[in-house]
């Protein structure tokens, strides 16, 4: 036997070896896909693994390992996991990067549903790399398992693929026993395009052993096959084997007839190649001007496109216009608002100050007024030695003074609130100590009409405000309680914890009341009283306005309970804890 001869004979076996591979994974890949598929509608969330199975059904593999590696970086499901290692070293296969489709096939866990596939994958990749003892291991694995539904497990694959392992190991006599299990197979199959190369690989295995007798009628049965089928390629190569067969023969007239049928067919290999070589240059001449109309037609958008755009802008530009028109339009508006609002709150702030100094000069020219008279009598009475007179007169004039100074008091307060003037300080107090002060300056006046004072404000009581503000609020709802009470009446300040966020100081008399609606009016704001429920009582309704206001600016609450007739509560809530915001 001639080197030649077993170059040829070799060329055959690998050549059936890829045709048969080829096969093979033609008829699984379909089924795969849907597999596959299944997978990813059962996943609809996992949007990497989704595309993975959209790129691998189009065969791009480059896309595919993309999103299968963006997949495993995100999911922890070992389902996904296991597809997506497989898609990966299905499309490294694909690539003929060897190593890397080894190494994703080896990361799927054993529990994975088509973990025959991997073994079968794993033992054609052994077998690519001329690693027959590796590839043996895998595909015996396979000769045990029961073929599943997705025709997986072809029996006549791996049978071939470990006759062939067996032959290029030396082994023959293994071989000849797995390659002529799978030459039977394909024998009822008929699968010509297979059995050619079974025949081939027999061919091959008794010419490694010298066995001409045995191998030339394998050639033979090749080529008679290969006559029937339209595979140019095929009818090339057996007549080629078929003329080397003849010239070891010695019978060069029949090595001739097979070598010029050889050329014959090459020549018609060519030929159609050339053939699909035009078709090929006319299909990208075709192409081209396809294109060549698609950028005229791009173009012409592009001109379309650059024209909305310039209308498009020009109306946007107008609409921000006539926008900026009316915002400065709506602005001028809120302004003249702001200003008439303004205004209205001057006109009753100025009507306010007028009437409130008109009250004031008339309760101020009262109290001079009758300091006056009273001093009058005080120089008689002085002169006629009345001493009892002379005390009761004394008494009577420190009152108009103390209410005078009240009212100037109050006013200046009031004026600082108005203008935002003065000292504020907002801290703990104790309660019961700040009524107790107040209360001492007001025991002459409270002695005259005998009024009974008592301060029930728990010593542990304690507020959060400003003590001088607060001195204000307390000293002018005394003021009110002894001007409104009787005589022989009952004064009572205490304290009362029933909120959970304010401290409540009452002030209580027994004096005279005031209607449902006269309480509603002294709660509303800005409100000023020239005259009260009680004729007999003359004041201006400061004072009680400075108490609203100061409760306020202490972040408390002010309210009144009162009858007609039986007393009123003047009731104050201030925090029990400093208010940071």
């Amino acid at each position: 036997m001639t080197v030649k001869y077993i170059q040829l004979a070799l060329l055959l076996f690998f050549y059936s070896l890829s045709i048969k591979s080829q096969k093979n994974n033609s008829q699984n890949f379909k089924k795969l896909k849907e597999e596959i598929t299944k997978v990813s509608n059962q996943f609809e969330s996992d949007l990497h693994f989704k595309k993975a199975n959209i790129f691998f059904a189009k065969k791009k593999w480059d896309s595919t390992l993309i999103y299968t590696q963006k997949q495993l970086l995100v999911s922890k499901n070992q389902t996904l996991k296991n597809f997506s290692h497989f898609l990966r070293g299905y499309s490294f296969d694909k690539k003929r990067i060897f190593k890397e489709a080894e190494n994703e096939y080896n990361q799927i866990s054993k529990e994975f549903k088509l973990y025959d596939l991997v073994d079968t994958y794993l033992g054609s990749l052994a077998l690519e790399q001329r690693k027959f003892k590796k590839a043996i291991s895998h595909f015996e694995v396979l000769l045990d398992s029961t073929e599943n539904e997705y025709n997986i497990n072809n029996k006549s694959f791996i049978i071939h693929n470990l006759g062939l392992c067996y032959l290029h190991l030396k082994e023959f006599g293994k071989a000849e026993k797995f390659l002529k299990k799978s030459t039977n197979f394909q024998e009822i199959q008929k699968d010509t395009i297979k059995l050619i190369g079974c025949y081939g690989d027999m061919a091959t295995l008794h010419y490694e052993q010298y066995k001409d007798n045995l191998a030339i009628p394998y050639f033979e049965k090749a080529y008679q096959l290969a006559k029937q089928t339209t595979n140019l390629d095929l009818k090339r190569s057996t007549s080629k084997n078929m003329s080397v067969v003849e010239e070891n023969r010695k019978n060069f007239q029949k090595a001739l007839i097979y070598r010029k049928e050889m050329e014959q067919w090459k020549d018609s290999l060519n030929d159609q190649n050339r053939i699909y070589e035009v078709a090929q240059k006319e299909k990208e001449f075709a192409v081209k001007e396809k294109q060549k109309e698609v950028n005229i037609l791009q173009v012409k958008n592009e001109l379309q496109a650059t024209q909305r755009n310039i209308f498009l802008y020009a109306a946007i530009g107008l609409l921000v216009l006539l926008g900026i028109s009316f915002y400065f339009y709506r602005e001028k508006v809120k302004r003249n608002k702001i200003i008439a609002l303004q205004k209205e709150d001057l006109d009753i702030l100025n009507a306010t100050k007028d009437k409130l100094f008109s009250i004031v000069s008339h309760d101020l020219r009262s109290s001079v007024n009758a300091l006056k008279t009273s001093n009058s009598v005080l120089l008689d009475n002085l002169a006629s030695k009345n001493i009892v007179a002379l005390g009761n007169l004394l008494k009577k004039n420190s009152a108009i003074v103390n209410g005078a100074y009240g009212l100037l008091d109050n006013l200046l307060h009031w004026a600082l609130s108005q203008t935002k003037q003065g000292y504020f300080e907002i801290m703990a107090t104790r309660l019961f100590f700040m009524v107790e002060q107040m209360a001492y300056n007001y025991k002459p006046l409270m002695l005259e009409k005998n009024i009974q004072f008592e301060n029930k404000v728990l010593k542990k009581a304690i507020a959060f405000a400003d003590q001088e503000s607060l001195k204000l609020i307390i000293r002018n709802l005394l003021d009110n309680a002894i001007k409104f009470s009787n005589k022989d009446g009952i004064i009572k300040v205490y304290s009362r914890n029933e909120q959970a966020d304010y401290c409540d100081l009452i002030v209580e008399d027994t004096g005279m009341g005031m209607s449902n609606n006269t309480r509603l009016k002294l709660l509303e704001d800005t409100l000023l009283l020239s005259k009260k429920e009680h004729e007999t009582v003359i004041g201006t309704g400061l004072g009680l306005q400075l108490c609203k206001t100061m409760v306020k600016k202490n972040n408390g609450k002010f309210s009144i309970e009162s009858e007609l007739g039986i007393g009123t509560k003047m009731i104050v809530s201030l925090p029990k804890k400093q208010d940071n915001g």
